[in-house]
Order: C-alpha cells, then structure tokens, then sequence
C-alpha cells in the first residue's frame, strides 16, 4: 500500500513521538513509522526515567540547551498531558574531597546553563532528607527541578495526542531503503509499503546512522552503550531511597545510581559498556556485581532479597559526544535527531519544538486553529475511591474483575489501553501502559489473561499474540495450519 504524506518521522522513541506530536499541531500531513509492533520498544523502555536538571552537559552544547529548556518544558505538559512525573529533586553525592570538587564544579557549570536553585548541601542534611545513605557522603549538590517519571507513559501520551491532532502511527513498519528523487521528495520502502513525503525526520535510536546512510548521509556514526539495572519491590523502599541519588560522575556516565520511580519500586544502575551490538540487551553477572557494589556507595544495606527484575537498555552515542539535530548537509529535507543519549529523555520537548518549526517554515505551513492539547482519559481503577470505583465499575463490569493482583488491575484497564489511540499490540505493551504483570510475581499470574484478552480483542488467535517484538509469539500452534 503506497501513502502520502508532508512529513514521516522514522523512529517510535520518546524522541520520534514527542517530534510527531509537535509536527501535529501544524497544517502538515505526518505519519510516524515504528520498526516494532509497539511504540517506545527501545531505548525509551529501559533507562533511568529521571527528568535532569541540567548541570551534567558541557556549557554550550546542545545537550545543555536541550535538557534545561525540556525540563522546563515539561512542568508545562505534565497536566496538558497528563504526564506521570514527580518532581523529586536530585542529589549528587561526594565521599572524598575530590568528589566535593566535582560538584561544585557541576553546581557552576548547572548556574551557566541556566538551572535554578541548585545548593551544596552538608552530609547531615543529605541524611535527613534520605536516611538510608552511607554514612561516608560528606556533602551533596542538590538540584530541586529534577524529577523522576514514566517514559512509556510519556511516549504514549505524546503518540495519542498526535493522533488526537490527525497524525498517523504506522507500527511493525520497518525503513528498508530510502530514494531522494530530486531534492524535494523521499520515497521511503517499509514493510508496510512505500511512503512518498517532502520532509523526513530522522530519531532512529540506536539505527539512526544506519538510516541516515540509505539517504545518503554518512556524516556520523553511533556506538552502542548498554546499562544494566536491577530493579527492587515496593515493599522495599523504606530501606532504599525517596528520589534521584547520584555518585560524582565519572567519564562516560552519571555512575550507579539509586533511585525511585514513580510507581513505588526503586531501581539500582546503569552501568556503562561499550559494545557493537545494538540489540544485545542481555544482562551479565559481571554488570550485576559492578551495579551493586557501585549502589551499596550510596546505600550501604541494599535489600537485595526484595530484587525481582534485572533489565538493560542501549543508549546511542554519536561521534560528536552531542546530540545532533537539524537538517542533513547532504540530504536536503531530511533532519536528523541523533546521538539523543541521556539527557535526551529530559530534551525530547525542547527537540521536538525546535525540529517541528524549522520543517513548518520549511513547508510553509500554519499551526492549526483548532490544536487538541491532550489525550483521552485513562481510568486508573486502584487510584480512585471507592465511590469513583463503584461508578465506573457500574458504567463498565469489566473494572470490576481484578487480572493483576499484585498491581490492581482490572480487565476494563486492560481493554482501554488496547482500544486506545497506537493502543497496545502485546503482552509487554499491555504491562508498560497498564503494570499488569510488572508486581512481585512479574506476570505469573496474569499473564494468561492478558494473553487471552489481547486474542479476544485484536481478534486474532492466542498463538498470533506477542510478547513484545516482531517475532516474539507467545505459542505455536502445531495444528490446524497456524505458525509452525
């Protein structure tokens, strides 16, 4: 099937959602393409989910521009969107006096980059705040504008009001080649057939130097970097820690970390390695023994029996060491949003703003009259009352059938975010809009409900369900002509 279209934005991140949510919002025909079957599936589902303040670029680049003006950004949308954050502040913690040197060096280089209120706290007032650090931290630099959130959430909420505002998602729709005819129109072959735009941006992830290339453009490249975690039960967080507690950084990271999230687990990582893969995601002993006892710096009695998920995610380095946004030398309409590494969750607004104006002034076009800010209401059954439950379930029976215990949540949830705008395909897409499946039993439980309700309402057979990508079926079905 061959489409038309102003703009396509290549890539379902946070990057590539929050770029076609703000291209929506102009007199433009825009179509996201996501080689997945579900949006957010790479590095946006597994990362630190922190909202930085802006201290940790170097002065001047893009990344310190980026960060302290999405930050910002973001206390605007949360309640346009509905945006799963708390503003938590962060601390940056010293053990020697090297260390009380880096962060007050990183409190000067925040000042020059535009972040307010950040102070060098004393090791007793870091205490007070967060009891369960080492009693070896001396001093902190606190940073109150940073915050902890849910980037899936986020992402959806950036696809869904895209949607809301005309823009079509494209999932399972892989770029395999792109074809520049002259210099104002790309022809891009997907899996999903061809599509044939004036514009083209580029926020592929980990793959954006490969999709720059089948354009023509070989002006950078990526080096993967993956950063395992393990990730605690809620019902150890009062042995752990109430929000964002850092190390002095070190050269190629922020370091180990402890942190909250905003669902009450707390995670310990990332680590940083060097790798030439892009998929390999596996984690290792090795990355577990270094997250731990780089965490246990910071949190000396780390509760490690109450650990029940380890995870990694790949973070896309460029060449540059800085993100690298803006329209390709070499490829005249096509723009790129590479090398969007930490704190690229943090810059996805402030990118998304900067790439939308330059493509409408491009393209000549005009902000809509009647822009959507939001996105349809999500319920979420365990947080309302009991009067708010009993309505709802009496206006719906189906939020009144509990499927995940250990999160509370119902069938009725489970449905509304399969039928919502880019809705969920999978099993995991399921759990990242939802949490069935992510409490202490990690979908044991429900994870055949989940299954059967994804069949009954995709209305496809229980072996076409997925897990999470492409080919990741849950069953095969040996009879009756199905998958073999």
């Amino acid at each position: 099937m061959e489409r038309k279209a102003d703009v396509v934005v290549i890539g379902g991140g946070i990057t590539g959602t929050a770029i076609l949510a703000a291209l929506a919002r102009y007199d433009l025909s825009c179509v996201l393409v996501e080689k997945e079957p579900d949006i957010a599936a790479g590095t946006t589902k597994a990362n630190s989910a922190i909202l930085h303040a802006g201290f940790d670029a170097p002065t001047g680049s893009v990344k310190a521009k980026m960060n302290v003006e999405g930050n910002r950004l973001y206390h605007k949308l949360q309640d346009e969107l509905d945006l799963d954050i708390q503003w938590t502040g962060s601390l940056v913690c010293a053990t020697t006096e090297e260390e009380e040197a880096q962060i007050k060096e990183l409190k000067a280089r925040g000042e020059a980059n535009g972040v307010p209120g950040l102070e060098i706290w004393d090791g007793n007032k870091v205490r007070e705040k967060e009891p369960n650090l080492s009693s070896a931290i001396r001093s902190a630099l606190w940073a109150p504008t940073a915050g902890i959130c849910w980037p899936f959430g986020m992402a959806a909420a950036f696809a869904e009001n895209a949607a809301e505002n005309g823009a079509e998602i494209l999932r399972d729709a892989e770029v395999k080649g792109i074809r520049v005819e002259g210099d104002k129109t790309f022809t891009l072959e997907t899996t999903q057939g061809e599509i044939h735009a004036r514009f083209v941006v580029n926020a592929a992830g980990v793959y954006v130097d490969k999709i720059a290339a089948l354009a023509g453009d070989k002006s950078f490249s990526i080096k993967p970097r993956k950063g395992e975690y393990v990730l605690f039960d809620k019902t150890a967080q009062d042995k752990l820690v109430k929000g964002i507690i850092f190390p002095a950084p070190t050269k190629n990271s922020k370091g180990i970390l402890v942190c909250a999230t905003t669902h009450g687990n707390t995670f310990i990582g990332p680590n940083a390695q060097e790798q030439d893969s892009r998929d390999d995601t596996a984690v290792t002993t090795a990355g577990m023994d270094e997250i731990i006892a780089g965490a246990k710096k910071l949190v000396p009695e780390l509760p490690m029996g109450a650990a029940i998920t380890e995870f990694a995610g790949i973070r896309a380095v460029s060449d540059t060491n800085d993100f690298i946004i803006g329209e390709s030398k070499t490829a005249k309409g096509l723009y790129h949003a590479a090398g969007i590494q930490s704190p690229g969750l943090t810059s996805a607004p402030a990118i998304a703003r900067q790439l939308a104006g330059e493509i409408a002034k491009a393209a000549g076009a005009k902000e809509k009259p009647n822009v959507k800010k939001g996105r349809p209401p999500q319920p979420i059954f365990r947080e309302l009352s009991a009067e708010e439950q009993a309505a709802l379930i009496k206006k719906d029976a189906r939020y009144g059938r509990v499927i995940c215990r250990c999160e509370t949540i119902t069938e009725g949830e489970i449905v509304d975010a399969i039928q919502r705008p880019c809705g969920a395909r999978t099993v995991d897409g399921v759990k990242r809009r939802t949490r069935a499946g992510m409490g202490r039993c990690q979908g044991g439980f429900c994870g055949p409900r989940v299954i059967e309700i994804l069949s009954r309402e995709l209305k496809i057979p229980v072996p076409k369900v997925r897990k999470d990508g492409t080919d990741s079926y849950m069953y095969e079905e040996k009879l009756g002509g199905g998958r073999k």
